[in-house]
């Protein structure tokens, strides 16, 4: 019998700060919903970046990226999304590039003026592409999702990673067959680096 332990990659010690949770139970916990688009669940007390890991090498990847958008923060969500988004300007259109650029101005100053104008572009667009979503998801990152001048609407807590993984997945989708799977972990890296950030 082998004394190896190096064939199982160490568990995350650490706390990630750029997280919602870090414990995966605990979120599916505050998002049920996030049972209706990731098929694995995590044992309990498994830290958010071990399921990360598990995803990835499940039979189904592209659960990673779903995990992903529902376990960061919103700025980290967000900003996450448009790095995958911006990864290959090439694919998108220039109704994308106007909604990252709303994107990035609410991750630089997330105040409500520039959410209500990403959501308000989003409700406007023309196509639902990787753009429009990461649009809504910046307008449902937190606050009301009535205009200001209506009485409060509270945007579900699953919304925002919902609209995240849409813009990541269809971002996804338009990178060639060949060259997914190392766009899609590169889409992991960069997601990784965010978690452990402040």
């Amino acid at each position: 019998m082998s004394n190896r332990t190096d064939t199982f990659a160490p568990l995350s010690p650490d706390p990630s700060p750029g997280l919602r949770a870090q414990q995966a139970e605990a979120l599916f916990q505050r998002m049920p919903e996030m049972a209706e688009d990731i098929g694995q669940r995590p044992a309990a007390g498994l830290h958010c970046m071990d399921f990360l890991r598990q995803l990835m090498a499940g039979s189904t990847p592209e659960e990673a990226i779903t995990f992903m958008a529902y376990a960061l923060a919103p700025r980290h969500a967000i900003w996450w999304a448009h790095e995958c988004l911006n990864a290959r300007t090439e694919l998108l259109t220039d109704e994308d590039r106007a909604m990252l650029s709303l994107a990035a101005a609410w991750v630089a100053e997330p105040d409500e003026t520039r959410r209500y104008a990403a959501l308000d572009a989003g409700h406007a667009a023309r196509a639902r592409g990787p753009g429009t979503w990461l649009a809504l998801a910046t307008g449902w990152s937190g606050g009301s999702m009535a205009p200001p001048e209506n009485p409060a609407v509270e945007a579900p807590a699953f919304a925002m990673g919902r609209a995240v993984n849409a813009a990541v997945l269809t971002a996804l989708a338009r990178v060639p067959q060949e060259k997914r799977a190392h766009m899609l972990k590169h889409y992991i890296g960069m997601g990784d680096v965010l978690a452990k950030s402040v």
